[in-house]
């Protein structure tokens, strides 16, 4: 008897010649580093070097997190990832009302230029890549670490990493939006244009399926909203005067890793395949890095639990096994104890420690794409490949991914997919080791890690003193300039930029572009 993938597709005892029957390997393969990709975007892929290891962390203040960056770089972390809070995410300084409750909970508390040089004091920004996850306000992020950079005497042309920068996966699945999809894509094509001028090794947006997984999305559905949603991004970007190949090669992407191994295997592959051909067929790009589907990884949080944490040591361990054999360019691993707090130092390390045992004590370094050929994965390779371009021809139907996401459709789909889920594992068919089987009595007492509740007032504190330091008329010809040019069709990130070093907070300058481009309020029409 079949079982069924994590897409819901058939999955069968035994694979054959049969399954692969009119299969051409020169057009579904190809070799490693060239077209259609699917066996990686690299030719030696992990044989010259292993993935980058990047750690997602930030919590509390500035202070904390600059701590805990360092002890990652002292592990052996080779990039860092910063997560900020939640008032951050949306736009909003730590003593506005909306923030009360959330300041440094998920991430770290960034309100200021006074609070980014705090974050990366003592961490030289010209040797280090940087990953920030960062949507709405990811221009403002992005311009404070250039000027911190540059108070650090590092140019900017030396800068590497990656902003998230993915506004559209938030109206379909994790709601840190600020500004309606036009303004927001607008803002987006700004952003590709200064990079291009200002930050050239800068990876400009990360377009993420992470979060659609994190919500319920089956694989096919990750990956088939993500290449839609970096479809409008290119139209975007074409649509504003950009040649496809001055900005295609600094996109990248950013999926999950599940415990399914197989099936994450093939979405990789089935990923960078189509968006391989969809960049040389629809968008006629002629440079290979065009195509090149570069991603990052991060192992399911979702798959987590908080019954018996110390499994989770386990599956994290598959899931960045499935990663690693999917081709990914970056990788972070979540530490066991995240379904029930942040994680500590100790957890941190285990969870890097994994990475390093995949890289240095395996041989899944040693070959590209060790499951190329194989009955299964390619069979289920093609099978993914075949759902995801199905639900993509769906989206083009309704009007491209903008237009999907103001009738509701990705939304829909991932509930749909989330439902189900659910509708196993309380069913017991879908197996959770220590949740619905293998359960204990009594679970083990364990102390997590808890944020001083304390920070927001001390946030509010450092705001209060920074209003009062400041040259306040500076800041407000600085906003006068920056809501000007969200009039207009200059570049918001030039007065952004003159905004922020002359000591503006990020809500200030949020509050000037929803004067001008005004807020998003989300539809559930489909």
């Amino acid at each position: 008897m079949a079982r069924e993938s994590e897409s819901g597709l058939p999955i069968e005892p035994v694979y054959g010649p049969l399954d692969l029957a009119g299969w051409d390997p020169a057009e579904k393969l190809g070799e490693p580093g060239s077209y259609p990709f699917t066996r990686g975007v690299y030719p030696t892929m992990y044989t010259g070097r292993p993935w980058t290891m990047r750690q997602y962390a930030g919590f509390g203040t500035a202070t904390e997190s600059n701590a805990r960056y360092r002890q990652l770089i002292a592990h052996g972390t080779t990039g860092l990832s910063v997560a900020f809070d939640l008032p951050t995410q949306m736009g909003h300084d730590s003593d506005a009302p909306l923030a009360h409750g959330e300041v440094g909970k998920v991430g770290v508390a960034i309100d200021s230029i006074d609070d980014m040089r705090v974050l990366f004091d003592g961490i030289p920004l010209g040797e280090v890549s940087t990953s920030m996850t960062i949507n709405a306000p990811a221009a403002l992020l992005l311009l404070l670490y250039q000027l911190v950079a540059e108070e650090q005497g590092v140019s900017a042309d030396r800068l590497t990493g990656t902003i998230q920068n993915d506004v559209l996966k938030e109206y379909i699945a994790r709601g840190t939006y600020i500004f309606p999809p036009g303004p927001s894509l607008r803002l987006i094509a700004d952003i590709f244009r200064y990079c291009r001028a200002e930050i050239p090794k800068w990876n400009t947006i990360s377009i993420s399926g992470y979060h659609m997984a994190e919500a319920g999305a089956s694989p096919a559905q990750e990956i088939a909203f993500t290449l839609a949603d970096g479809i409008e991004y290119v139209r975007t970007a074409v649509a504003a005067g950009m040649d496809v190949d001055d900005f295609a090669p600094r996109l990248s992407f950013f999926f999950v890793a599940r415990t399914t191994v197989l099936e994450e295997v093939a979405k990789f592959r089935a990923a960078r395949r189509i968006w391989a051909r969809v960049m040389r067929e629809e968008f006629g790009a002629k440079d290979p890095k065009s195509m090149m589907l570069r991603f990052h990884t991060q192992t399911a949080g979702v798959q987590l639990t908080a019954q018996q944490p110390e499994v989770n040591l386990v599956r994290v361990a598959v899931q960045g096994l499935a990663a690693v054999l999917g081709g990914t360019q970056s990788l972070h691993t979540n530490s066991f104890d995240e379904a029930i707090a942040l994680p500590t130092d100790k957890s941190a390390r285990l969870a890097l420690r994994t990475q390093q045992v995949l890289a240095y004590e395996t041989d899944v370094t040693a070959t590209v794409d060790p499951f190329a050929g194989s009955y299964v994965v390619e069979r289920m390779t093609d099978d993914v490949e075949a759902a995801a371009l199905d639900l993509m021809r769906k989206v083009e139907d309704l009007g491209g991914a903008v237009g999907a996401i103001e009738q509701g459709f990705q939304k829909a789909e991932i509930e749909r997919s989330a439902y189900r889920i659910a509708q196993e594992t309380d069913s017991g068919e879908r197996v959770v080791v220590g949740v619905n089987r293998f359960q204990l009595d009594e679970e083990e007492p364990y102390e997590p890690l808890r944020v001083d509740p304390a920070i927001e007032a001390r946030q509010a504190e450092r705001l209060a003193k920074l209003r009062a330091e400041r040259d306040q008329p500076a800041v407000d010809a600085a906003l006068a300039a920056l809501k000007k040019a969200a009039m207009g069709e200059d570049n918001v990130l030039y007065p952004m930029k003159d905004a922020l070093r002359a000591r503006a907070t990020v809500g200030e300058v949020c509050g000037a572009l929803r004067e001008v481009w005004g807020a998003y309020v989300p539809t559930d029409a489909f």
